[in-house]
């Protein structure tokens, strides 16, 4: 199942599109879940539901779609935004948040099976693994493939990715728990270290692509070699 956001202030459009949407469920077999929301504020304050793909409206009174694209990309990397307008001159604007694409309103179902189809397809083909984490700060989406390591950090855990650090109240063995099997191993009681951005290892120090070094501790050493070399072996 696929997560739909439309958001648009526009109440006539915001049903139609949703029929449209309804409709290409029906036609493709498809299983998608949609949620309407009025304005950008509504849409950037969502913590309940993950998106995967936003119908987003460039013109709205509240808080508009650009202003929205930008406080979700601070968030969301990944999640698929299609600006809605009814002018092009718009459209490169918009671009700056990674667009999937825009449609020009009134939407005409051709055009919209045609942008389901490519988006879907490419996120088929695009798919990464990610964990969403919640703090007192909001919600966010970390994809496996830009998270560097774990540390404890004070009472709490670390997350540090190609990004931003993130705060997150779980435990060190929850995140364990969660990545087990990918790959992601524990080299120390404070480190949960992503095996492709491994660099080398000497002794109890690992050198990370970013320049990071992290502690291995003399009890898990044998064990992380071993599955270094079998990530190693598989990679190359």
């Amino acid at each position: 199942m696929y997560n739909i956001a439309i958001c648009d202030d526009e109440e006539s459009f915001v049903t139609e599109l949703a029929q449209q949407l309804k409709r290409y469920m029906e036609e493709t077999g498809t299983e998608l879940r949609i949620t309407v929301f009025r304005d950008g504020k509504e849409l950037v304050e969502n913590d309940q539901i993950e998106m995967d793909l936003i119908f987003l409206d460039i013109q709205m009174n509240e808080m508009n779609g650009l202003q929205a694209a930008k406080r979700i990309r601070e968030k969301d990397s990944g999640v698929g935004i299609i600006f809605l307008t009814s002018l092009v001159s718009h459209v490169l604007e918009g671009y700056q948040y990674q667009a999937v694409n825009y449609i020009i309103k009134p939407i005409k179902y051709v055009r919209l099976k045609a942008e389901m189809d490519r988006w879907i397809a490419r996120y088929k083909q695009n798919e990464k693994d990610h964990i969403v984490i919640t703090n007192d700060n909001g919600k966010y989406k970390v994809f496996l493939n830009t998270l560097h390591y774990i540390e404890t950090y004070q009472r709490n855990v670390l997350l540090h990715t190609d990004e931003q650090e993130i705060i997150s109240y779980k435990k060190m063995k929850d995140f364990e728990r969660e990545l087990a099997g990918s790959c992601f191993v524990r080299c120390h009681t404070g480190y949960l270290v992503n095996l492709y951005f491994v660099k080398r290892v000497e002794k109890l120090e690992m050198e990370l692509t970013t320049g990071e070094k992290i502690p291995i501790s003399q009890p898990k050493r044998k064990m992380v070699m071993e599955k270094l070399a079998d990530y190693w072996g598989d990679m190359l």
